[in-house]
Order: structure tokens, then C-alpha cells, then sequence
């Protein structure tokens, strides 16, 4: 899958981060320091995306997703690699670290990049409200099932949707990860990555 050393520059949040990339793949990381970026590491993540380019790899919780909303407010055009929480648990707690190689691996080949504007995709909002996700425990379980498939990992309701908007998701793609995540709930086979289209 991986051959050589990755041209990007992957943005972790700590050193065992790190540890867990370089089991999977050689490839050179810039770690955060936790959800308190500073500009010096934001100045750092601009100067490697001008130079090699950025994935975000970070933990799949909260403060993961808020480093990596700092992170793409700040630096335009990053790539996006999403574990899942299942991925990511280990017995203490969850994080890039506690991921397998494969894992990290396959996260890494399902990359996504950001658009520079957000905001005109082919998905509308209602569209996603009369798919039924936003309110309510199904809407969470929706959005986790199709976050896997779709490959943009599980953010609430509304940061959902901007993903959507940002990684430009066709309304074929958001159609066919509705179908499997419907499936999925009504106990069909469970998958946890999406295919490559």
C-alpha cells in the first residue's frame, strides 16, 4: 500500500502519536502538544504545507476535532485521515496511539482534502435533515455508520454536515454510505471503511 517515505507531513497531537504513525509507515510528523496549538506550531503546519503538504491525523474526540477545526481555519487546503473510535481505543483511553498499523494505514488511504471554500456542495441541507441526521440517538448512529464509509470520520450534527461541504461529498457518495448505514441499523453486515470509488 505504502512504499517509501509519505511526501506529506502527518500533524499528530503527542510523541506516542507519532510512535503509532511510524509503526505503520515512514513518515516525518509535526505534533501539536495537545489541544492548546500555539503559533509556533501553527506557523510550523503552514510552512509544511507550503513545502510538502499537511495530513491531520488527530485523536477521534472532541479535543481531536477541535485542534483539527484550529488547524484548518488557519492553514488552507489540508488532507484529512480519519480513525474511527473503535479504531482508536485502547485501555486508556482513545487516541492515535492505541491504533494498529493496518488501521493507520488505511485511514492514510482514504485521505481527504479540504476544499478552499465550503458551502456550494451538492448535498443541501435539507437534504441531510430529511435523511434524518440531525436530532435524536438514530441521527448519531447515522452519522457514525456513514462517517466510516464516507471516510470523514464522526463529528456532531452540524460540523457533520460541513464536512460534507468541505470534502465535497457528491450526493451519490452521501446516498449510497445513507443506504449501508441504514442497512447497518436495520442489522445488516457492518463495515468499517469505505471503498475506494
Amino acid at each position: 500500500m505504502f512504499t517509501g517515505k509519505l511526501k506529506e507531513v502527518i500533524v499528530v497531537e503527542g510523541k506516542n502519536d507519532t510512535a503509532a504513525v511510524r509503526r505503520a509507515v515512514s513518515a516525518d510528523t509535526l505534533e501539536t502538544g495537545g489541544d492548546a496549538v500555539d503559533e509556533t506550531v501553527l506557523a510550523a503546519i503552514e510552512q509544511a504545507q507550503a513545502k510538502r503538504g499537511v495530513i491531520i491525523m488527530t485523536d477521534p474526540d472532541g479535543a481531536g476535532e477541535r485542534i483539527r477545526r484550529i488547524i484548518s481555519q488557519r492553514v488552507e487546503g489540508c488532507k484529512h485521515a480519519f480513525l474511527t473510535r473503535e479504531e482508536a481505543t485502547g485501555k486508556d483511553g482513545i487516541g492515535v496511539e492505541h491504533a494498529s498499523p493496518e488501521a493507520i494505514r488505511r485511514a492514510l488511504s482514504e485521505v481527504r482534502c479540504e476544499t478552499e471554500s465550503e458551502g456550494n456542495g451538492e448535498v443541501t441541507w435539507i437534504e441531510y435533515l430529511d435523511a434524518g441526521l440531525a436530532g435524536g440517538v438514530r441521527a448519531r448512529r447515522l452519522r457514525e455508520a456513514m462517517g466510516r464509509h464516507l471516510g470523514i470520520g464522526y463529528a456532531n450534527a452540524r460540523q457533520f454536515f460541513r464536512r460534507i461541504q468541505m470534502f465535497r461529498i457528491t450526493r451519490s457518495e452521501f446516498r449510497q454510505a445513507l443506504i449501508q448505514a441504514e442497512k447497518e441499523e436495520q442489522g445488516g453486515t457492518t463495515t468499517h471503511h469505505r471503498s475506494n470509488p
